[in-house]
């Protein structure tokens, strides 16, 4: 049943609109031909995402730094691998994948026409835990920028969802009211749950067809938000 008093809809960047697994193994594919040729990227990602979301969590929570994410997720990594590489190797790798990262631009499928179809009705905005010079580079690359009014992201906001603040920064930045916003997002707890704990309405943006309450609005395809706004 579509909501009529949504004005402002709120997205998560990475893992919602823009295709993060996708592009980032691209950008591993890229490193590893040029500087690591004998390491097989599919074995690497298999290790590396689960390994990547865990660091992000801890981040998320500012249990550890930028600096340690960056580093720990790809140590860590390689140590599953059982793949010799020096700590220099590794901060090369860092550097090269924050640069190489946003050249790779997949976006999910529906993405524009959802952007299109939405734009018409609705003022759009974004709030991102992501690096702010590496999402803008997405968001510009990608050809999305021109659909939003606002970006928020952590370092703005000096904090990460699902902190409330940075769901307040971004209202505050919007000029939206809570009542009248919305949140879609690929995370239960960061972009789901955050936004509901401060007032917003939430979609669960569910990619990967897992298991969630019922009591959670979601969709499986960015076009299905067509049924709810």
């Amino acid at each position: 049943m579509k909501n009529t008093n949504i004005r402002h809809i709120f997205f998560d960047l990475d893992h919602t609109l823009w295709d993060f697994d996708k592009n980032s193994e691209l950008t591993f594919e890229t490193i590893f031909n040029t500087n690591h040729p004998t390491i097989e990227t599919a074995a690497f990602i298999e290790k590396y995402v689960p390994i990547n979301q865990a660091c992000w969590k801890l981040y998320q929570y500012d249990k550890i730094t930028h600096a340690e994410l960056r580093y720990a997720r790809l140590k860590h990594s390689f140590d599953a691998l059982q793949y010799t590489i020096s700590d220099a190797e590794i901060d090369q790798i860092a550097e090269d994948y924050i640069r190489l990262l946003p050249e790779n631009n997949n976006l999910f499928e529906g993405t524009f026409e959802i952007l299109d179809y939405l734009s018409k009705n609705y003022t759009l905005h974004i709030i991102t835990n992501g690096f702010a010079e590496v999402q803008y580079k997405k968001i510009s690359n990608s050809k999305i920028g021109s659909y939003f009014q606002t970006i928020t992201n952590s370092e703005m906001a000096g904090v990460k969802k699902p902190n409330p603040i940075i769901f307040e920064y971004a209202l505050d930045l919007a000029k939206a009211k809570k009542e009248n916003s919305i949140m879609i997002g690929d995370c239960l707890e960061a972009d789901v749950q955050g936004a509901l704990d401060v007032g917003l309405e939430a979609i669960f943006f569910n990619a990967n067809k897992v298991d969630v309450s019922q009591n959670i609005v979601q969709i499986n395809h960015l076009l299905e938000l067509k049924k709810y706004l």
